[in-house]
């Protein structure tokens, strides 16, 4: 057998919000990859060590984790008004697949980074001291969001004293804003926020029974249930849902019982392939609870608890495109994430997750009786870890 060496490949390695993933520039991937297709996901799942049947991604740059076990593709923008284009993609642990029917908001984050970092943002733009507005076009799902990105000495300012719930060390703050985030979950810019035209919506779900579930596109297609109706208060940590293997696949039968009312697939066997989305998320009135670094969260300090889970397993604090979700659907009154708020008419709240505390924000309007949402803005922080290239076996391509 002749030895060939490895591709080399330039990469960074950066956390965004509560996730973490591996970024490139289009330009710097082989000319195959450059391009959507299958050697384009060969190349991402050895970066990052899957499909890995142990669930580790030892051989690779993944951490084992849905929060983990992502790449981001950068490029300039040929669209009006914007700076960048921001590709993501959700590569399965153990499965042979990359989903790409979502976007990541964590990263979103890192994205705007990202494109300073690299060169892509017009040096008069990023300007020497202040905040640089970095314009991204979110290429899976067709949709604008804005960057608010410090910047000092003409650089991206990374460190600050921002805390985020989930993330042990302060940053600087990035503040970013969705814009339009409704969505079909297949870039229709048309797509309604509330696919079935309900804010409450009866699922019969295999193997649970029947359930009210709010189902909403804004951020990323999600499904709400009330937590009691699963037997759960709310304040549940991961070990609670992810050592359970049977409230695991009764949350999947949920997951896939909405993607088939949202029109998202068409079979049942078609959710096995798109993990990524729609999400599943199970709501509660305010309750005290200790969160997993064992801060305590008290019931004044928020509106309601909110546990979402991401690639079949409970996420360990909350998606960002989930919290844009949350947002605009808490907004909205009479969902049940309105409800379990307490109701009424509201722009703001503020939810706990397992790691802490979030407050995100929604601009909502009804238009000729349908709901939208125009704007959604959270606070999230993001800093490289690593630059340099990723190496794969050159059989890869």
């Amino acid at each position: 057998m002749t030895a060939l060496p490895q591709l080399r490949i330039p990469a960074t390695y950066m956390r965004g919000g509560t996730s973490k993933g591996v970024f490139f520039r289009l330009e710097d991937l082989p000319p195959a990859a450059r391009v959507p297709g299958p050697a384009r996901d060969r190349l991402l799942q050895r970066v990052i060590g899957s499909p890995d049947p142990y669930g580790k991604q030892t051989d690779g740059m993944g951490g084992a984790t849905s929060s983990t076990s992502k790449c981001v593709i950068v490029s300039p923008s040929s669209r009006p008004g914007h700076d960048v284009d921001y590709l993501y993609g959700q590569v399965s642990i153990d499965a042979d697949f990359v989903d790409w029917s979502g976007n990541c908001g964590n990263l979103s984050t890192a994205a705007g980074a990202f494109a300073i970092h690299a060169g892509y943002v017009d040096p008069a733009s990023v300007g020497a001291d202040g905040l640089c507005t970095v314009r991204i076009w979110q290429a899976n799902i067709g949709k604008t969001i804005l960057a608010h990105v410090p910047v000092s000495g003409g650089q991206v300012q990374e460190d600050g004293d921002f805390e985020l719930d989930g993330v042990t060390f302060p940053a600087a703050e990035i503040v970013l804003e969705f814009l339009d985030p409704a969505d079909d979950g297949e870039g229709d810019a048309g797509g309604a926020m509330f696919p079935t035209g309900q804010l409450v919506d009866t699922l019969e779900v295999a193997g649970v029974g029947t359930l009210q579930a709010t189902l909403i596109t804004a951020g990323i297609p999600t499904v709400f249930v009330n937590a009691a109706d699963l037997g759960y208060d709310g304040t549940e940590l991961q070990p609670a849902i992810n050592g359970d293997t049977t409230a695991l696949a009764r949350l999947e039968a949920v997951r896939v019982a909405g993607a088939l009312r949202m029109g998202l697939i068409r079979t049942a066997a078609e959710a096995a392939t798109r993990q990524h989305t729609p999400k599943v998320a199970f709501v509660a009135p305010s309750r005290a609870y200790a969160a997993s670094s064992g801060k305590a969260v008290a019931a004044e300090d928020i509106d309601l608890n909110v546990r979402a889970m991401s690639m079949g397993k409970l996420h360990h604090a909350m998606m960002g495109t989930a919290s844009v979700a949350i947002a605009a659907a808490a907004a909205v009154p009479g969902t049940l994430v309105n409800l379990a708020a307490g109701g009424g008419v509201r722009d703001v709240v503020r939810f706990g997750h397992p790691s802490g505390t979030l407050r995100v924000g929604a601009t909502v309007a009804q238009v000729d009786g349908q709901w939208t949402v125009t704007r959604a803005v959270m606070s999230r922080s993001a800093r490289i870890l690593m630059e340099g290239a990723v190496r794969v076996p050159a059989a890869t391509l």
